[in-house]
């Protein structure tokens, strides 16, 4: 008898082993929720959608974007730190998850509460001027305001937004001293910079370009260490004598604990996906480029990031009410 019930436990534990490992390799079975955490229609929206679309053909389940906007990306991203680390819950973050972690006391590490995924692509920020201001070169930009400080006006998405941070990075690398009109977003800053309210923008690709080719602004540089494909005859700031730089990244993490066959996966295909001509193609639309790489390459890429805006925080005295 004894001998029986033990050979029925020892079936049984097989059956439960074997089960795990079936419904483990069945993964996904049901839907899974991509966090964006800003509005529908900007940058980290776009790449979502157009990522989202493969991986639901490649999953065979649907990859939903679920935009949870507010505090500066904040309230999105606590919202995947606070999730089941099943892999049914992700988020798509951008350079503007660093300015945030930078910026504010937040409730979780975002560096290693997180389990990164992949870096999905790569931008740059161009530095725009009204074709009115008698400046054509990042060397004349630096001259001017350090000749004239305070009296070239720049625009940002909002006071301790990216755009506010790329610009405060450039003045301390730079030396200069520029004075910060925030605004509310891309949109109305890029309407007071064109009706010449403003002076200078770091604007990203995807609004300033068509501006740009059109004369309607003029370009100085790009903050990329290398050129972009968009605009091959400009600069980067580097090139253009200032020991500066900051990229525009895009990329998915989950909640720490996320299991590394999940993540393997996800890496694989997101990998595979940006490397698609219709992927490409897509997000050169949005002034994009594809990054890709390991996993553990994204984390580093986060906190490099965090780590340079802290710095810019402090030395510029960076205050906003969460």
């Amino acid at each position: 008898m004894h001998s029986f019930m033990r050979c029925v436990t020892v079936a049984l534990a097989l059956v439960f082993v074997a089960g795990g490992a079936h419904a483990q390799q069945k993964y996904p079975t049901k839907s899974i929720r991509l966090i964006v955490p800003f509005v529908p229609g900007g940058g980290t929206d776009i790449v979502s959608r157009a990522l989202a679309q493969k991986m639901s053909e490649t999953l065979g389940q649907s990859v939903i974007v679920d935009n949870r906007p507010g505090a500066a990306g904040t309230i999105g991203a606590e919202i995947a730190v606070r999730s089941n680390p099943d892999g049914y819950t992700l988020i798509m973050v951008s350079t503007s998850y660093a300015g945030a972690s930078a910026l504010y006391q937040l409730p979780y590490d975002p560096v290693n509460d997180i389990t990164p995924i992949i870096q999905v692509g790569q931008s740059a920020f161009v530095v725009v001027l009204n074709p009115s201001v008698p400046i054509k070169s990042i060397k004349e930009l630096v001259a001017y305001a350090k000749a004239n400080p305070g009296k070239l006006n720049y625009g940002s998405t909002g006071t301790g937004g990216i755009t506010h941070l790329a610009t405060e990075l450039f003045e301390l690398t730079a030396g200069t001293k520029m004075t910060h009109v925030p605004y509310k977003g891309t949109g109305a800053a890029l309407t007071d910079l064109l009706g010449g309210q403003i002076q200078l923008l770091f604007g990203s690709l995807p609004s300033t370009v068509p501006q740009v080719k059109a004369g309607l602004l003029r370009g100085l540089a790009v903050t990329t260490p290398k050129r972009v494909s968009a605009l091959p005859d400009m600069p980067t700031v580097m090139e253009a004598g200032v020991p500066y730089e900051l990229i525009i990244w895009y990329g998915i993490w989950g909640p720490k604990g996320l299991p590394k066959d999940i993540v393997s996966l996800w890496n694989r295909e997101a990998n595979r996906i940006i490397r698609l001509p219709e992927t490409r193609a897509r997000y050169e639309k949005e002034g994009l480029e594809p990054a890709g790489g390991p996993s553990e390459q994204f984390r580093e890429v986060i906190r490099k990031d965090i780590a340079k805006l802290r710095e810019v925080v402090k030395k510029a005295n960076v205050k906003t009410i969460q």
